[in-house]
Parts: structure tokens; sequence; C-alpha cells
């Protein structure tokens, strides 16, 4: 992921599932606390938003650096609408602070219904 906008995947042609993705973050060293209190603050607005169906974020037990956060929303416009949020470019212009490297977001299909 760049600082560029994101070029989210179109749904497959008569795709009819909610619009996923699971992304991963890996702390710098001395910065998974904030970076945990940073991406929790993200939850609440986020929630709120039209179209969000669901929106977590987790900390690996294993790897205390690492975290993964999983979203799913009713279409890709929903999406598009989530990343123009204030809240979220400003997460993402200050995200190197916290990260090594930069966010890995795999853009999924959902295969199986979402209730």
């Amino acid at each position: 992921m760049s600082n560029q906008p994101l070029d989210l995947p179109l749904p497959d042609r008569g795709e009819r599932t909610p619009y996923a993705l699971i992304g991963t973050a890996r702390a710098k060293v001395g910065q998974a606390d904030a970076l945990e209190q940073r991406l929790v603050a993200l939850i609440a607005p986020t929630r709120q938003e039209e179209g969000a169906l669901a929106y977590h974020v987790h900390r690996d037990r294993g790897d205390a650096d690492l975290f993964v956060f999983y979203e799913v929303w009713s279409s890709v416009e929903a999406l598009r609408a989530h990343l123009s949020q204030p809240y979220v470019t400003a997460f993402l212009a200050e995200r190197h602070t916290y990260l090594e490297g930069d966010l890995d977001i795999r853009w999924l299909r959902m295969s199986s219904a979402f209730t």
C-alpha cells in the first residue's frame, strides 16, 4: 500500500455478496501499544458509517507487534466512502509513524452468505 488512493478491485460480474478485506499491520519496535490505541480509535466511528457490516481489529497472541483487521462492507462504494472520511485519511497519512513497512491488504470475495 502506498500513499496513493487505494485501487479497489471491482466486484465480479453478478457478485451479490458484501465487499470484504483482511489486512495486517506490523508495529515498529516500541510502537505496538500506540498503534493498537490508534486502530481501536477507528472502530466506533467506522461502525457508525452507512454500509459498515463488520469492522474488527485483532492483536496476534504470539506476536504482539502484529495486528490483523477484518472489514465487511455492503458494497465497494461504501468502502470508498469510508476511505474518504477525515479520520481515515488522517490515519493513513500518519500510519508510517507506527508501522514497520506498510499495511498489507487482501481483497476478499465472500464465498459464504453473510448473516
